[in-house]
C-alpha cells in the first residue's frame, strides 16, 4: 500500500460499527480497575475492528512476517493491550494503541525470520509505488520500521501520524483525538512525512 494515496476507510471497512465510544470508556475503566469480565466483553465489543486493523497491517507487510495470521495477532495484540489499559483513555486511543501493539508484534517476527535466515536481502520497494489493497505486491516491514525510528529522532509527531494513519487505518480527525493536536497539522505532518520517508528510504 503507497503511503500517497487517501487512507480514509481504507483499511478498515468504510461502513464502521455504530459509534459505542461511551461504552467502550466504560469498560476500559472497569478493565483497569481489575474487572476481568469488562475484558471479555470490551474484546467482543472491539472484535470486528482489531481485526480489521490486523488484516490491515498484513496487506502492507513483506511476506516475511506471515507466519502469523490475523486472529492471533489480534490475540498476541489484545494480551499486551491488557498491561496497558490503565493509560488508554478511550475507544480511538484503543484502538490506536493496538495497532502500535500489532506493529511491533510484526516487526519482531520479521526481523526474527530475517536472522534465521542469516541476513537474508530485503526487498525494497518505492514507497510512492501504487498499490491497491488488491495488489499482490509487498513492501518490508523491517525496512520501513527502520524509517520509521529515523524519523521519530526527529519529529516524533510525525512518525506516529504515519504509524496511526498507516498502521493503524484512522482518519485524520480519529489521529488529531488521539495525538490531541488539529486536522490542519496531522495533515500537514502526514505530507511532510511521507516525503521524509521518501527520500529517506530512496536513499538506504
Amino acid at each position: 500500500m503507497s503511503l500517497g494515496i487517501p487512507y480514509d476507510g481504507l483499511f478498515m471497512s468504510d461502513v464502521r460499527p455504530r459509534d459505542r465510544s461511551g461504552e467502550v470508556t466504560s469498560l476500559i475503566d472497569r478493565m483497569s480497575a481489575g474487572d476481568s469480565q469488562a475484558g471479555a466483553e470490551l474484546y467482543d465489543l472491539l472484535r470486528i475492528e482489531l481485526r480489521s486493523i490486523a488484516e490491515a497491517q498484513f496487506r502492507v507487510i513483506s511476506g516475511n512476517a506471515h507466519t502469523l495470521q490475523p486472529t492471533a495477532l489480534v490475540n498476541e495484540a489484545w494480551i499486551r493491550m491488557i498491561g496497558a489499559s490503565a493509560r488508554i483513555r478511550d475507544r480511538t486511543h484503543f484502538l490506536a494503541t493496538s495497532a502500535h501493539a500489532m506493529r511491533s508484534i510484526l516487526v519482531d517476527h520479521a526481523r526474527r525470520k530475517q536472522c534465521e535466515k542469516r541476513g537474508g536481502g530485503h526487498r525494497r520497494v518505492p514507497l510512492d509505488e501504487a498499490r491497491s489493497a488488491h495488489n499482490e505486491r509487498e513492501m518490508d516491514l523491517v525496512i520501513l520500521d527502520d524509517a520509521l525510528k529515523r524519523l521519530a529522532e526527529s519529529n516524533g509527531r510525525r512518525a506516529r501520524v504515519v504509524e496511526l494513519r498507516f498502521f493503524g487505518g484512522l482518519t485524520v480527525e480519529e489521529t488529531a483525538n488521539v495525538l490531541d493536536s488539529s486536522t490542519a497539522t496531522v495533515q500537514r505532518d502526514w505530507r511532510l512525512a511521507r516525503l521524509w520517508l521518501l527520500n529517506d528510504m530512496g536513499s538506504n
